[in-house]
This record gives C-alpha cells, structure tokens and sequence, in this order.
C-alpha cells in the first residue's frame, strides 16, 4: 500500500510552496542516507535557513530501513526525482576521487542537486585531526598535551599516501578485487602507539606501506606511469597529501586508526587526573567521593567522537557550503515565482478563451 509520501516529488514541493503566503518559508527537502547522518546534515543546512527557507531532512527508502548512498539516491531518481526543491546528502566514499569513472560516480559529481562530503564519510570530519585534543578532553577532563594530533595525522596521512593512490587506481580501473580498500586498511592500521616515542608508529606503517607498494610495482609495472599522473590529478583536484585521513573508508579510519591512537592517550590522561585526586584527598572518603565523581564524569572515546562538531573549519567543508550556495542559487526568489504564476494563469485563460 503506497503512503502519500511514495507521491512526493520535487515538482510537487514546488507547487505546495507556490500556495503558501509570501511570508511564509519555502520547504526543500534534504534526503539523507541513514538517521545516523540527521544530525551532521543539520548542523550544515542550519547556515543556510533564513526568513524566505528551510530544509527537511527526511530518509529516502520507502520499503524498510535500508542504508547507503546507492540505496538512497536510486529512490530518489527511480521513486521520487531530486530539483530545486528536493536534493540528496551523500558520503562520498571515493566517488569525486573516481571522477565519473563509474554510474554512481558519474551522478555525484555531475547532479547539482546532490551535495556530496568531499571526504569518505562522515565519520571522517569528526576524526579532522584539529579536534582531537579537545575529544581527550571531553574523556578525561584533563588538559594535558601528550601527543601533537594534527602533526601525528599528517605525517600518517604522508606516509600511506602513495599507496592510498594506487588503491584509487584500481578502483577507477575497476579492479578494485585485486587491490580492495579492506587490502588497503590492513597496510595502514595502527597497531599500537608507544606514547614515548610515537613517531615509531608512523615509521612501522610507512615500512608496510613501502612492501606493498614494491609488490605492486613489480607486479603491475604498466600501471607505473599512470599512478604518478593520477598522484598529480589528485593534487590539482584539492587533495593533500597531509590530508589523505580524510579520504580513507570512515569505519576502518575510525577502529583501525583513531581510536588505537586516543585509546592509551586517554588511560594515560585519566591516571594522571586519578593521581592528582588521590593525592589531594584529605581522607578516605573525600578520596571515594571524588573518584566516583570523575569517573561518571567522563565520556567515551567512540561516543565523543559522534558528538564531535568540530571539523566546520575544514577546507572539504567550506566545497559542500559552496555546493549548497550554488544550488540555492538556481533558486527563484518568491516575487519571480509569482510573477511565473500569473503568467501562466493568463495563458491558461488565453488558450481556453480560443
């Protein structure tokens, strides 16, 4: 049985907006991938509301709680049809890296009403490396600088980036079983960060990184020449090399990556704050009581990282405000639209008069 929702279009918003007085705000509808992207979507379609519109953010999928970009945008084309007043908000994922390489890609890229993060996923902008002392923060409640997290991410992101390109490669190719992101994720996982001397961790990855890319070059040595022209695509495209994080598969950043590196940062930061209570505690009980305290005071790590908003000075940011401000563009103001509709009103009553 279809909802009246299955009948929505952005023809049919469109007129909806035309009855309305000429205060009141236009509605465009904003489709999402999954609810877990609602609050992130929100936070960047806020800047965009004034007295004249706003967004509605809704899912796509009408037949059950499907997840992902294909998903949502085949329902948006196939069921519902995005315009000036109904667009899609999408990961990514590699598909402005792949530049029209596949069908999907070729949509993203080309669709002025999909808005697309530039980076994989979300989960990306929330592990933008300027933000993560603040996250040590939220856990821990202490201030402490032990590890420079944005010096430590460029010199990850340097080290895995002539293999991130390779793997780009394979994918435009689409040959992505011989060489896949989950192959990738594997060279480049952090294993275990020595707080002492943390570069170590980076000298480990970038060791795998070397062997595989030996092995790739031995064995797919047509692919040579192409791999340093589309290392200087990417770089004319906006990527840097120091930001390569931001273009790795969300999940596998966040598990394999983030959290193995704030994970000891954190136990360290919390034993320091529990010694100093101990040590400032005049008696047993005041010692009980303030620990207690602390302890229920502090977040997770992966539950910080969610609630992180902390990435809107983001360059790959600043292109989706760009995007949004080009499609709002496209937008006729209110006065033109009504000027539209007495036009068409009067050639209406022209040709029922002939």
């Amino acid at each position: 049985m279809k909802r009246l929702l299955d009948n929505v279009t952005s023809q049919y918003v469109e007129a909806a907006n035309r009855l309305l007085p000429k205060r009141n705000r236009r509605r465009i509808v904003a489709f999402v991938e999954s609810y877990d992207d609602v609050a992130f979507w929100r936070l960047l379609l806020d800047e965009f509301e004034n007295g004249s519109r706003y967004f509605q953010i809704m899912l796509p999928c009408k037949c059950g709680l499907t997840k992902g970009k294909k998903s949502a945008l085949r329902s948006c084309m196939e069921h519902i049809g995005l315009g000036k007043y109904m667009i899609a908000c999408v990961d990514s994922d590699y598909d402005w890296l792949l530049q029209g390489a596949t069908g999907t890609s070729a949509e993203i890229i080309n669709n002025p009403y999909v808005i697309q993060t530039y980076t994989y996923a979300i989960e990306n902008y929330r592990c933008y490396s300027v933000s993560l002392h603040n996250i040590c923060v939220q856990c821990t409640l202490n201030d402490r600088r032990i590890i420079d997290f944005q010096a430590f991410m460029e010199l990850y992101s340097v080290a895995v980036y002539p293999l991130f390109v390779w793997n780009v490669w394979f994918y435009r190719k689409r040959r992505h079983s011989e060489f896949s992101m989950q192959d990738m994720s594997i060279d480049i996982r952090i294993k275990s960060v020595d707080l002492r001397n943390p570069q170590n961790v980076i000298i480990s990855v970038s060791n795998r990184v070397n062997r595989k890319i030996k092995y790739l070059k031995t064995n797919y040595p047509e692919a040579i020449p192409e791999i340093e022209a589309l290392s200087e695509e990417l770089k004319q495209m906006g990527v840097k090399e120091s930001e390569t994080y931001l273009y790795l598969q969300g999940h596998s950043l966040v598990e394999n990556v983030i959290l193995r590196l704030l994970t000891p940062v954190c136990t360290k930061l919390r034993q320091e704050r529990e010694t100093d209570i101990r040590r400032l505690a005049k008696h047993d009980q005041q010692y009980r009581n303030e620990i207690s305290a602390y302890q229920h005071s502090q977040m997770d790590i992966a539950e910080a990282l969610r609630k992180n908003t902390n990435y809107r000075d983001c360059e790959l940011y600043d292109r989706m405000r760009e995007d949004l401000n080009s499609f709002l563009s496209m937008l006729p103001e209110r006065g033109i639209e009504q000027e539209q509709d007495s036009e068409d009103l009067e050639t209406a009553h022209e040709h029922k008069e002939s």
